[in-house]
């Protein structure tokens, strides 16, 4: 545990010190909820706007950041021989992989407070909303998807893994139900979407926000999977360079 704290410490004050990044980090999502909030071009399926958007947002930012921006920064960590010697420490692979998980929850549960903030300030209906329901969905989304940036990073060189982060975070994002829901999707689709992490961690959201999930408890198991199985993966794959 004490390796994990010191190694978890190193990877915050490296995130807090990349101040352009963490501004990105937190702004982009901030801004994508402040803009469709206020548009009337997404169907809402008879909510309003930002309580339809809230937690497609929410499941948006744990995705980019867990996966595509921590999984492209450690690709090039790797790329630029920058984990080498951690490899010669006792420090060992599943607790890189745990620290690095960490230090990006920690951005999301500053992420999440953010958007719902904003949210209530856009008239967002959160009376509903389960504290201890959402921060569970905020742990298991972050390891299910740190878990599989971190596999493509520990294998992939860096600019390979920059394309790839990026073109399966497209994917996720295009079946997984975050814009649109999953039940307006051909049936064919609906399930690759609702056995896919962004598709289970969105609807989650759904339930914990507004109760509209599609697939109820199912959805919960399905991230759960994803958690276990994704950090699994990192542990196997992952190599200091």
């Amino acid at each position: 545990m004490k390796l994990l704290r010191i190694q978890l410490a190193c990877e915050l004050r490296v995130l807090a010190r990349n101040g352009e990044q963490l501004l990105l980090i937190l702004g982009i999502p901030l801004l994508l909820l402040s803009f469709f909030s206020n548009v009337d071009i997404l169907p809402t399926s008879g909510q309003s706007s930002v309580n339809f958007l809230l937690p497609g947002i929410v499941a948006l930012a744990i995705m980019s950041t867990a996966m595509v921006s921590l999984g492209i920064a450690t690709g090039f960590e790797r790329s630029y021989q920058v984990l080498k010697r951690l490899g010669a420490t006792p420090l060992g692979v599943p607790r890189l992989v745990l620290a690095k998980a960490l230090s990006v929850l920690v951005v999301e549960l500053v992420q999440v407070t953010l958007l719902i903030s904003l949210a209530q300030v856009f008239g967002a209906d959160l009376g509903g909303l389960n504290i201890a329901k959402l921060a569970l969905a905020i742990a298991l989304g972050t390891l299910a998807f740190s878990g599989v940036g971190l596999s493509l990073a520990g294998r992939l060189r860096g600019e390979i893994n920059l394309a790839a982060q990026n073109a399966l975070y497209l994917l996720l994002l295009l079946i997984g139900g975050i814009v649109f829901p999953l039940q307006e999707f051909p049936s064919w689709l609906h399930w690759v979407g609702r056995i896919a992490p962004s598709g289970a961690l969105a609807d989650v959201m759904r339930d914990v926000f507004s109760r509209t999930s599609v697939h109820g408890a199912s959805s919960l198991v399905v991230l759960l999977c994803w958690a276990v199985a994704a950090q699994l993966s990192a542990f196997k794959l992952f190599r200091w360079n």
